[in-house]
């Protein structure tokens, strides 16, 4: 999962909770300090939040975008219904056209889907194809063409099938068990504690069907190709999800520019937020 590496928002932005014809999503809203360049719309992955992009929020308002990050349906403060359907990729992408359709009136929007999310903006790109798309781009940021490495989707696995048995709590004790184990480091207390009342926050189902589909997730980079939008595809120099190498390929594949951020991980937007935001304002200037 990514770590916020704060969790204070700096004195541009917000939380609020955005009004849809889906519902209500939580978020985090920066502003520019002027008129805004363009708005960017900020979709988190699995076991993720908004506040995985909270140090983006003050380099791209200092850039001139004004920055809306959301917790998807069944993440953290959004919340959702016990009912796995709800959180198919299809019904997640139809939360972000919704999300876009309260957007798009504020001039020009930019798309990006981190991971799981990668994958949840893809299929609202492709939802959206035999109309005027309403973005003007596109950033896949740390996710691949299909089903995450294999290695990754063992883990997942057990996981999603733990879930069929054990409340969350409990399998919060036992990741922390095992990242004992690994000698990992440790967050600060403020962060550990944060990541826990998330963990806890998330609807089951949704982990589970979220878990589900980066087990088995169908390669569409052939069918994104063809849309015409210009697009992004970047990412650290490491990946547990999806390996760096298949990542460029995918890149390739879409006729897409490509970064690859040095000394970042799986997040680049929380490990080496400068260097991500200066790059994402560079390919939406």
């Amino acid at each position: 999962m990514s770590t916020p590496p704060f969790l204070t928002l700096p004195g541009c932005a917000r939380a609020l909770r955005l009004s849809t014809r889906r519902g209500e999503f939580a978020a985090h809203l920066a502003e520019p300090a002027g008129p805004a360049r363009a708005t960017a719309l900020l979709v988190p992955g699995f076991t993720g939040s908004k506040e995985d992009f909270i140090a983006l929020l003050a380099p791209l308002a200092e850039a001139g975008y004004r920055v809306v990050a959301v917790d998807q349906r069944g993440q953290y403060e959004t919340g959702g219904p016990a009912d796995p359907a709800a959180y198919a990729v299809t019904e997640l992408a139809e939360d972000v056209l919704a999300l876009t359709a309260e957007l798009a009136g504020d001039g020009p929007l930019h798309l990006l889907g981190h991971s799981f999310g990668g994958q949840v903006v893809r299929e609202a790109v492709l939802k959206s194809v035999g109309a005027p798309l309403p973005w003007r781009s596109l950033t896949l940021l740390a996710t691949g063409p299909g089903a995450i490495e294999p290695g990754e989707a063992a883990r997942t696995k057990l996981l999603v099938d733990a879930l069929g048995g054990m409340d969350l709590e409990s399998i919060w004790q036992v990741m922390q068990q095992m990242e004992e184990g690994s000698g990992a480091t440790r967050p600060r207390p403020e962060i550990a504690g944060f990541l826990h009342r998330r963990w806890l926050a998330n609807v089951p189902e949704a982990l589970a069907t979220m878990g589900a589909h980066l087990i088995a997730a169908p390669d569409r980079v052939a069918e994104l190709a063809a849309v015409e939008l210009p697009k992004l595809v970047l990412s650290g120099v490491r990946d547990y999800a999806w390996p760096v190498e298949e990542q460029t390929a995918m890149a390739e594949r879409l006729g897409a520019a490509r970064v690859v951020v040095p000394d970042a991980g799986h997040s680049p937007n929380a490990e080496e937020p400068a260097a991500t935001a200066a790059a994402l304002a560079a390919f939406w200037g």
